[in-house]
């Protein structure tokens, strides 16, 4: 399988530690984010990994080098000049899935233990065009809201809402089929993003996997710290 590992944000929450270093490959207990990522993405069979850049390219091609050459999945980079948005991301690179029946879009900027392999199981029982990871949050306002029918399959699902109508949040681990490119914004409405711009449109062709295990977003200081004494590591 092959996943999309999104990491072109810049990062602005984490000033000054990414003044020089990108978000990626800031360390959690002496190990870099996107490698903890191609460890899930080893562990759950994925072969292929297309990781987009932005702010700090350079280092991350450097990493992406030395990686390719000990790692068992291989690492791509995409470029972007101009930020894309997570969605136009997808869109630009579509080539990169050509030929996979299913593929995962993960979210560089979490932290997480989490098993994918349910998730995919979860997919291919379903057989929706989209099938999202969910968890309950503290704080609802600030992610994106997921409402299930008796079946899980999604019935909205609102980026940040201001009155939220639950605590079921969208992980930033998912897993989506070919048609999910039919769905996404055109060109001229870039950039678009996943949460705000796709995922609203893809009401009724979505199912929910309640997944456990640990899972932070470390996009702020304060996160990223708490997660230097609460990560748990892989297991």
């Amino acid at each position: 399988m092959k996943a999309f590992l999104l990491a072109a944000g810049k990062g602005t929450r984490l000033r000054p530690l990414t003044d020089t270093l990108p978000k990626c490959l800031l360390p959690v207990q002496g190990v870099p984010l996107l490698k903890i990522w191609l460890n899930i993405c080893e562990s759950a069979g994925i072969h292929e990994v297309l990781v987009n850049v932005h702010a700090h390219k350079d280092k991350i091609r450097e990493f992406a080098d030395q990686e390719n050459i000990h790692n068992r999945v291989r690492l791509h980079i995409a470029e972007e000049k101009e930020l894309l948005g997570s969605a136009g991301t997808l869109a630009e690179n579509k080539e990169f899935v050509a030929g996979e029946k299913d593929f995962y879009i993960l979210y560089g900027d979490v932290l997480t233990n989490v098993q994918l392999s349910g998730l995919i199981q979860c997919h291919r029982e379903h057989q929706q065009i989209v099938t999202l990871g969910i968890h309950q949050v503290p704080n609802p306002t600030q992610c994106g809201i997921v409402s299930t029918d008796q079946n899980g399959i999604v019935q909205s699902f609102i980026e940040k809402p201001a009155r939220p109508n639950g605590n079921w949040a969208f992980s930033g681990v998912m897993v989506a089929n070919q048609q999910i490119f039919d769905y996404v914004p055109a060109p001229d409405q870039r950039p678009a993003d996943i949460g705000f711009h796709l995922l609203p449109r893809l009401i009724g062709n979505m199912a929910a996997h309640k997944i456990s295990g640990f899972l932070l977003d470390i996009g702020t200081l304060n996160s990223y710290n708490a997660a230097q004494t609460s990560w748990p590591g892989l297991g």
